[in-house]
C-alpha cells in the first residue's frame, strides 16, 4: 500500500509523497503528516552503532518513500545528501554535545535541505517539472536551503529573512550565491516572513504560476531527515544502558517534531526537553495548558525567535491534542539573554567548550533537568559558534578561527531585494524577481 500523507486539519485530506513535497502545505492550511508512523525492526537497532549517517538515513526514510522512490535512488540520494560528519563529544560525565554543524553551511538544517533538494530534483527529472522554493528563515534555514538547492535544475529559490535580525554571516551565506538563489530582506520579523510564505502558498493563482513549494520544516521532506541524527546519537550511547534524554533548542519546533516521530518509530528516547529563549510559547503551554502565540521577541539566539511556531500543530497531532500525554514526554524551559551569556561563559571557563547561543540554552535546560533525573543527556548544538561570533567572542575572550569554507563567503558581495511585510507589496516583488 502506498504511503499517504494527511492534513493536520482534516485527516481525510490525503495525498502521495510527491504531491506533499511539491505543495508543502495542504490547501486547508494544515500541515502534512504520514498516515502511519512505521516501526523499525529490532535488527536495525542492534546494528545502529555501526551504521554510517547515510545508512541510517536510508533505513529511517525508506518506509516513507519506498513506493515512489526506488531503493537504489534513495541510497544515492542519502549518500550524496549526508556526506559530511557528525560529532558527539562528551562535555562532562553523562553529558554530550551533538554537534550538527559539520555540514557545508555549519548548521543542522543541512540534513533536511540537502535531502529535500535531491528528492525534488529526482521528481523534476522524472517528469520535467519545475518548482519555486519559497522559504522563510530566522537564521540558518536560509543558508542551508541556498546551499542545498544551489544549481539544482528547474528549481528557483526565494529566501525571505527579517532585515537586521540575522547574523552577518548568516546573511552572507544566503545572499551571495546568485544563480537560482535570490533573497528578499523583509522589513519585519520572522513571523512576518512566515506569514507571507504561508499566504503565498494559499494564493492559488500565484502558487500554480510558479509551482510554489516550501523548504521550511513545514515541508515533510525537510522535516523527516532531521530524525536521522537522533538515531545516530542514541547509537553512540546505547551501550551505557541508561535512559537517554535529548535537549532541543526550539523555535519553530520542527526539530522536536522530528525527534518525536523518531521515538514513535521505536527509538527508545526516555524524554525530550523543549529549550526556548524569551519566545517561550510552548514551555508556557506545557505549564499552563494555554497556547498563546504572540509577536516574536528579538534575542541573541535569533534562530529561535518565533512567536507562533508552525510545527506546534504537528506536535499536537502526535499527542492527539492530549496535554497530559504531551507533558509526560516533553519538559519545557526558557532562558533570558543574560542567562544564555552566563551559560556560554561558564561552560567555556569550566569545561573549555564553546557553545553557540542556541546550544547554550539547550545545555542549560539539560543541566536543570538532570538535577532530578539520572540519565545520559544529549543537547543539540545546532550551529557553529562562528555564525554568532559577534556574541560569542566577547563572552569567551578570544577570536574564533574562521573555517575555510566560510572565508570566501565573508568576502563575497551581498545581493538582497528590500521588501515590506505587506502581502500585496511582497507579491509584486515576487513577480518582479521571478519574471525578470
Amino acid at each position: 500500500m502506498i504511503m499517504q500523507f494527511y492534513s493536520t486539519n482534516n485527516s481525510d485530506n490525503r495525498v502521495g509523497l510527491e504531491e506533499a513535497v511539491r505543495r508543502g502545505l495542504p490547501a486547508d492550511k494544515g500541515l502534512f503528516m504520514p498516515e502511519e508512523i512505521p516501526q523499525l525492526p529490532d535488527s536495525f537497532f542492534e546494528r545502529l552503532s555501526s551504521l554510517s549517517i547515510a545508512e541510517i538515513g536510508y533505513e529511517v526514510l525508506r518506509p516513507y518513500v519506498k513506493d515512489v522512490v526506488a531503493d537504489n535512488v534513495l541510497a544515492e540520494i542519502c549518500n550524496d545528501a549526508f556526506s559530511f560528519a557528525l560529532s558527539m563529544p562528551a562535555i562532562k560525565e553523562n553529558v554530550y554535545a551533538l554537534e550538527l554543524y559539520h555540514g557545508p553551511t555549519l548548521a543542522f538544517k543541512d540534513f533536511g535541505a540537502r535531502f529535500m533538494a535531491r528528492l525534488l530534483g529526482h521528481f523534476n527529472a522524472s517528469n520535467n517539472g519545475k518548482n519555486t522554493i519559497l522559504v522563510a528563515t530566522s537564521g540558518d534555514t536560509g543558508s542551508a536551503v541556498a546551499n542545498g538547492f544551489y544549481g539544482v535544475k528547474n528549481v528557483e529559490v526565494i529566501i525571505l529573512y527579517p532585515q537586521g535580525k540575522v547574523s552577518d554571516l548568516q546573511e552572507k551565506q544566503m545572499t551571495t550565491l546568485g544563480k537560482n538563489i535570490q533573497a528578499l530582506a523583509i522589513d519585519g520579523t520572522f513571523d512576518d516572513c512566515q506569514r507571507l510564505v504561508k499566504t503565498a502558498f494559499l494564493d492559488q493563482a500565484l502558487s500554480e504560476k510558479y509551482g510554489l513549494t516550501s523548504a521550511n520544516s513545514i515541508n515533510l521532506a525537510r522535516l523527516l531527515p532531521q530524525m536521522i541524527y537522533y538515531f545516530y546519537a542514541y547509537g553512540q550511547v546505547a551501550s551505557k544502558n541508561k535512559p537517554v534524554v535529548f535537549s532541543v533548542p526550539s523555535g519553530n519546533y520542527g526539530n522536536l517534531s522530528a525527534g518525536m516521530i523518531a521515538k514513535k518509530m521505536g527509538l527508545p528516547i526516555d524524554h525530550f526537553i523543549a529549550a526556548a529563549n524569551a519566545n517561550d510559547i510552548v514551555p508556557q503551554y506545557l505549564t499552563t495548558g494555554n497556547y498563546q502565540p504572540r509577536p516574536s521577541i528579538e534575542t541573541i539566539s535569533n534562530a529561535m525567535d518565533v512567536g507562533d511556531p508552525s510545527n506546534f500543530v504537528r506536535l499536537q497531532d502526535i499527542f492527539k491534542h492530549n496535554l497530559s500525554d504531551f507533558q509526560a514526554e516533553v519538559r519545557g524551559y526558557s532562558y533570558s539573554d543574560a542567562q544564555t551569556r552566563e551559560t556560554m561563559h561558564a561552560v567555556n571557563e569550566e569545561l573549555n567548550y564553546v557553545l553557540d547561543p542556541h546550544g547554550a540554552i539547550a545545555y542549560r535546560a539539560l543541566q536543570e533537568y538532570l538535577k532530578d533525573d539520572e540519565a545520559t543527556g544529549i543537547f543539540l548544538e545546532t550551529a557553529h559558534p562562528i555564525k554568532f561570533r559577534g556574541e560569542v567572542e566577547p563572552i569567551i575572550g578570544h577570536t574564533l578561527e574562521v573555517p575555510e569554507a566560510l572565508k570566501a563567503v565573508l568576502e563575497a558581495k551581498k545581493i538582497a531585494h528590500p521588501c515590506g511585510a505587506d502581502y500585496d507589496g511582497f507579491k509584486a516583488m515576487l513577480n518582479k524577481v521571478l519574471d525578470a
